[in-house]
């Protein structure tokens, strides 16, 4: 942005700044902001100039603390570190949503059913329950999901992918949560127990066969 027009969007919106709190209000967004920098920077998003650009990927950016940020994918920079677990992240938002595990806080609430969240897009995963939205659709076969991660395992059916490797015998399956389950063989956990008769049973699928037994239904 040239000095120029920056000089004349701070300007015009000194008419609209509280003196007392020191805050900015942007004219063309209405959005009020603390100091004068960020104020700056936000103005740069607004009229979508990206003069910052990566010397690695060439992607290019408004604002520079975001360049300094995205160089973090290249080089792998960790540099905030939870005080908890002491795992790593890359930038100080992820940390702060990852510490919500310890301290169990939920502060996104769904507003039908009032269940909370803690991240913000879990509740809006969770928001297409009631919705019935699907809007991740696989190109080969057009089947629509609600969530994106569940279109990814989904299209390694059409790749043949199987990216996760059993450490005892190497056999290969296409979904994380296969992989677990078949651990089960080599190591003999049964983690699902029958209420009833207390049988055990190392897959769930299997607890709820086994569960039709007691009610009589047929499996």
């Amino acid at each position: 942005m040239s000095k120029i027009l920056e000089k004349e969007c701070v300007e015009e919106t000194q008419n609209l700044v509280h003196s007392e709190d020191k805050v900015y209000q942007y004219s063309d967004c209405l959005k009020e902001i603390e100091q004068k920098p960020h104020l700056v920077s936000h103005m740069g998003v607004q009229t979508l100039e990206k003069p910052y650009k990566c010397s690695v990927c060439l992607k290019s950016f408004s604002d520079k603390s975001n360049l300094y940020k995205h160089k973090r994918i290249h080089t792998g920079e960790k540099p905030y570190q939870c005080s908890v677990c002491l795992k790593a992240f890359s930038g100080k938002s992820n940390l702060y949503k990852h510490k919500r595990i310890h301290t169990t806080e939920k502060p996104y609430q769904c507003s039908e059913c009032l269940k909370d969240f803690s991240q913000r897009s879990y509740v809006i995963n969770h928001m297409r329950i009631h919705t019935e939205e699907k809007p991740y659709q696989c190109s080969v076969c057009l089947k629509t999901f609600s969530d994106l991660s569940n279109l990814y395992k989904h299209k390694r059916i059409h790749t043949t992918e199987k990216p996760f490797h059993c450490s005892e015998c190497l056999k290969e399956f296409s979904q994380r949560s296969y992989l677990i389950n078949h651990m089960r063989i080599h190591t003999g956990e049964k983690p699902y127990q029958c209420s009833q008769c207390l049988k055990t049973f190392s897959d769930l699928s299997n607890l709820y066969k086994h569960k039709k037994i007691h009610t009589r239904e047929k499996p």
